[in-house]
């Protein structure tokens, strides 16, 4: 593909022509890799929750004093404190964040010995000091709040998918979702960021970019399988290739868009806004890449197996081997444009049009039946 070409795709003056159905083991395998690594970092690095959910302390004050986070752990760990697992975070150079244990296991003496101690160590008073303290069981209902929200909102879609469309496209959504889900959770945990509800937001709104790439791409494959004249020209699979080539560039300017102000978040917001960004931003780039690359193959291999498909693939193969070529219905004819420019003009147009101009090419030139003359009558001799 030239560069003026992949300019033309991408302003959409052209139609792409990439195999995507054809590779679909590629997309499968790249898929399972990506899932694979998820899992690990889900397994074996496990998720950095926030206190929201595992229930403790955080602690936040500023730092006059140049004071490092050895020095901070240290006097945590002192008794009668002996708070030595916490862990210790110097953000932006001048504050301290502190996140550990619930400090109710603490007496009011030992509470606000600590407070004093921290305060002092870093040349702040002792109200400069924050605190918010969350109980376990708060932590454990938000994470079941969160799970139910998860499961509620792939029920409802599966519901949706199902009612709008069919139940095998309302499997290949799942599948896409899932997928998106997984791989979201575990660059989360192999980077190491923290888990907050925001994450948990971000995931849901993830979903709804995903879904809404699927059902535009599905509404396309439906449209088209459909038309029984596609369907007589190539197999379902070589239509569900042609519907995403016919809305790939869409789906991907779409996504485009919305990682700019993504970006832009990531970038220039807070502590909470990047973790909201971050979660978004790589849920949207596997949204789009699910949608393409996962659902509608997905639905392609489910959709063959029955057996009119099947019927129209084996009859396609059987032109094949009687050597009768099978033109699909991606193949294009190129007419000059109105700018000067190359026009796609699909192949059923284009032999339709020919067809015609043949049968009157061949009508102009037979005689009319009233235009033949006739001949010369005899003159009679007197």
């Amino acid at each position: 593909m030239t560069f003026r070409e992949a300019v033309a795709i991408f302003r959409g003056h052209r139609e792409p022509r990439f195999h995507i159905i054809e590779h679909r083991r590629r997309w499968f395998a790249l898929s399972g890799f990506v899932i694979l690594l998820s899992l690990v970092g889900l397994f074996v690095r496990g998720l950095n929750l926030s206190i929201d959910f595992e229930g403790g302390s955080q602690i936040t004050y500023e730092d006059r004093s140049g004071v490092t986070a050895d020095q901070v752990r240290g006097t945590l760990s002192q008794a009668p404190y002996r708070l030595g697992d916490s862990e210790v975070q110097v953000v932006g150079g001048n504050e301290i964040s502190i996140r550990t244990r619930s400090l109710t296991e603490l007496t009011d003496t030992e509470r606000t010995s600590l407070i004093d101690t921290l305060a002092k160590q870093a040349g702040v008073s002792p109200d400069d000091v924050s605190r918010t303290d969350v109980g376990p069981t708060w932590g454990g209902e938000i994470s079941r709040k969160a799970l139910q929200g998860l499961i509620v909102v792939l029920l409802a879609i599966t519901l949706y998918i199902s009612m709008r469309f069919e139940w095998k496209m309302a499997i290949g959504a799942q599948v896409a979702m899932v997928h998106d889900v997984v791989i979201t959770a575990g660059i989360y945990a192999l980077v190491g960021r923290e888990v907050t509800p925001a994450t948990v937001i971000a995931i849901l709104t993830i979903l709804g970019f995903s879904l809404y790439d699927t059902v535009v791409i599905y509404d396309k494959i439906k449209e088209n399988t459909e038309s029984p004249v596609m369907l007589a020209r190539d197999t379902y699979a070589g239509v569900v290739n042609h519907s995403l080539n016919q809305v790939f560039m869409r789906s991907v300017n779409t996504s485009l868009v919305v990682l700019l102000p993504i970006l832009s978040l990531l970038l220039f917001g807070g502590d909470t806004l990047k973790d909201f960004a971050f979660a978004m931003m790589v849920g949207v780039i596997t949204g789009a890449y699910s949608s393409i690359f996962v659902a509608a193959p997905l639905l392609s291999v489910l959709k063959e197996r029955e057996p009119r498909y099947q019927q129209i693939r084996q009859r396609t193969a059987a032109r094949e081997v009687a050597g009768r070529p099978v033109r699909s219905v991606a193949a294009t004819e190129l007419e000059p444009g109105a700018n000067g420019e190359e026009a796609v003009v699909p192949a059923a147009v284009a032999g339709a049009a020919a067809t015609r101009t043949t049968a009157r090419t061949t009508q102009a030139s037979r005689p009319h039946p009233k235009s033949k003359k006739k001949p010369p009558a005899k003159r009679k001799r007197r």
